[in-house]
């Protein structure tokens, strides 16, 4: 069986998110990247199955290839694998709608919007998927990506994890930001972060959600070489210039390559989530309150 863990965060960890004022755009934004969810490409994640295949649409990387790469799964309501493994280790983060995933002889359990798996490679499981509209985020680090037959399975010694989205633990901006809360804003726009894989510690590669709370406006400063961004819950806008903002739908992506700025904000009144994926710091700074 596979075993579901609360995820923490130690207080030491690098990823920083600030709540100074916002300074003047300085950085570069030249190699900043935004594909709106209605705009991605789709094709069957395994052909072999015909119209019973759910589809896939690749957002950066190339899924046939060798490289990383991140993609969008859309799958029907009711969808429901056969026993299967898969030739590399993936993670998955649930966008919309249910899924299930795990052993075949497993008790259900239907993670929702925000929840994250992982599922390693060689180890024989079961997709299926419920709702209206379902939709996950899914990463690898190798390629091709793969849908292999059950007598394949093999023990990489890697083990699954599940973690519903009411078990992932959210941490306040405060608890690990580099600043006093003295040299701050007293807004209530403070946005959160949660650990989800990786070490943050200087340019090392890892996984992480940031919450952005309903009238947040500000900017994410990525300083690492590379940085993507997906959005998992809400519909943040994006200043891709200083007069058109886009909407970013979940599923949507926005990425850059070293230091840069992505001017961000959540005015629709709900909140939004974004997982961010990077190997180096990046610091998420509202601006002042005006009052």
């Amino acid at each position: 069986m596979r075993t579901y863990l609360l995820l923490t965060l130690a207080l030491g960890v690098s990823v920083c998110v600030t709540l100074q004022a916002a300074a003047d755009n300085t950085a570069t934004k030249s190699a900043t990247r935004v594909v709106l969810s209605s705009e991605v490409k789709w094709e069957p994640l395994n052909p072999a199955r015909g119209d019973k295949s759910p589809k896939a649409a690749t957002l950066w990387g190339d899924r046939k290839g060798s490289v990383p790469t991140g993609f969008l799964v859309q799958f029907l309501d009711g969808f429901s694998s056969p026993p299967h493994i898969h030739n590399v280790s993936y993670r998955g983060v649930v966008i919309s709608g249910l899924i299930h995933n795990d052993d075949p002889d497993a008790a259900d359990m239907w993670m929702p919007t925000g929840s994250f798996w992982t599922q390693p490679k060689g180890e024989l499981h079961i997709t299926a998927a419920k709702g209206n509209s379902n939709l996950a985020y899914i990463e690898i680090e190798e390629g091709p990506y793969l849908v292999l037959p059950k007598e394949k399975a093999f023990d990489s010694r890697e083990r699954p994890v599940n973690v519903d989205a009411s078990n992932i633990v959210w941490l306040d901006a405060s608890i690990i930001t580099r600043y006093d809360q003295s040299e701050t804003s007293a807004s209530a726009s403070e946005p959160r972060v949660a650990f989800l894989w990786g070490n943050p510690q200087g340019d090392q590669l890892n996984g992480t959600l940031i919450k952005l709370p309903p009238e947040f406006t500000g900017r994410i400063n990525s300083s690492g070489s590379t940085f993507h961004g997906v959005v998992i819950k809400g519909r943040p806008q994006y200043q891709v210039s200083e007069t058109e903002a886009k909407t970013l739908e979940p599923g949507s992506y926005f990425s850059s390559e070293g230091e840069s700025i992505h001017q961000i904000s959540s005015k629709t009144g709900r909140e939004s989530i974004i997982y961010v994926r990077t190997n180096g710091k990046y610091d998420v700074i509202p601006e002042r309150s005006k009052m």
